[in-house]
Order: C-alpha cells, then sequence, then structure tokens
C-alpha cells in the first residue's frame, strides 16, 4: 500500500516515520454508593497523543533531522497531516536522537498531543439595554450585572469550564459556593464565570 507523506506545518517527511502509536484516554471519577457499588462519571477525554519512531538515512540526513528539530522549536501548534490518522491540529511536545548522529543515519522519536478546541463561543454578550440576558438555551451563557454565567451541557467538567474562561479551576469553586461537590455537576446548571 502506497501511503502519502506524513507532514507538519511546513516539513514533509522524506518517508513514513516506522512506528507509531496513537493514545486516546478518557479521565473517569469514581463515586462511592452505599453496600459496595460505585458510580463512574466522565470527566471527558484527555488529549490525543501520537508517539512513534522513525530514520533519516542517506546523504543528508543529520540536515533533515535538523530541519525537523527547527520546527520542534517553534512555538505554535500547527497542523498534523498523518497518512492514516486523522489530520489534526497538534503541539510537537517531543523529539529525541536516539543514537549519535551521522551525517548519513539518524534515529529519532517524536510525540505529538492533539490540540483541544479553546474556541470559547458559550459565552454570549450581554445586552446593554437594562439588565440583559444572553442566549438561555442549550450551551449557551448568561451575563447580567458585572456576572456571566455558563450553562453546562453533556461532558463538560469544572476543569473544562474554568479553561475555556481563562480562570484558575479554584477561582470558579469560589465563584460558585452552591457546588457542593466540584467533581459533580449536572446538565443544566448555571456556572458563574465571571
Amino acid at each position: 500500500m502506497n501511503l502519502s507523506p506524513m507532514r507538519f506545518k511546513n516539513f514533509v517527511w522524506p518517508h513514513n516515520p516506522r512506528t507509531y502509536t496513537i493514545t486516546f484516554k478518557r479521565k473517569l471519577a469514581v463515586h462511592k454508593i452505599p453496600f459496595g457499588r460505585h458510580y463512574l462519571q466522565s470527566l471527558g477525554q484527555t488529549r490525543r497523543v501520537l508517539r512513534g519512531e522513525g530514520e533519516f538515512v542517506g546523504a543528508g540526513a543529520y540536515d533533515k533531522f535538523k530541519e525537523l528539530a527547527t520546527v520542534f522549536y517553534e512555538e505554535t501548534p500547527g497542523v498534523l497531516v498523518h497518512p492514516v490518522w486523522m489530520t489534526a491540529t497538534a503541539w510537537f511536545a517531543a523529539l529525541e536522537l536516539r543514537q549519535e548522529p551521522r551525517a548519513d543515519y539518524v534515529a529519532y522519536t517524536f510525540e505529538f498531543w492533539e490540540v483541544v478546541g479553546s474556541e470559547d463561543t458559550r459565552l454570549t454578550a450581554a445586552s446593554t439595554a437594562g439588565g440583559g440576558a444572553g442566549g438561555a438555551s442549550g450551551s449557551g451563557g448568561d451575563q447580567a450585572g458585572g456576572e456571566a454565567w455558563y450553562t453546562v451541557v453533556k461532558g463538560d467538567t469544572l476543569w473544562d469550564i474554568s479553561k475555556r474562561y481563562g480562570i484558575t479551576l479554584s477561582r470558579i469553586i469560589a465563584l460558585n459556593p452552591q457546588i457542593k461537590n466540584p467533581n459533580l455537576i449536572r446538565v443544566g446548571q448555571k456556572v458563574r464565570v465571571v
């Protein structure tokens, strides 16, 4: 089978890495129930991680590795196109040289972390006419009197909400004394974010 070459930003691999693994994880919280039972709550998926190893071989192998290292040093995520894995925005998280480099052979390992969407589309602007409210349905937020509220949707955690609004988890807990267990929020519940 002839696969297209792997790419990240402007770097195109001359041949695809030899091996790779993709890790998918979900965070779970365990809540004990009387009589030895328990309830599992999904706290959402964590990042997906693509790890692998490969070689650059032939004249200019070390120069090719230096090109890859230059891309690693860039402080921004980019688009990762893998011949088998889905295309994703990712951070180039790790690059390791596996042996003393030679001009004609370089063995390396790499790691990419998928970027989880950070778009902030759930908080609506406050109405300027009287104590206004934004969209109160679905996952929309409400603002009034200098406060902003978020409506919990399936899969949300306080951690996710705090990241989405750029505040610390301890701050969001302090803003919401009505939440008795920070690990347990319900769909439709209002969470103050400002």
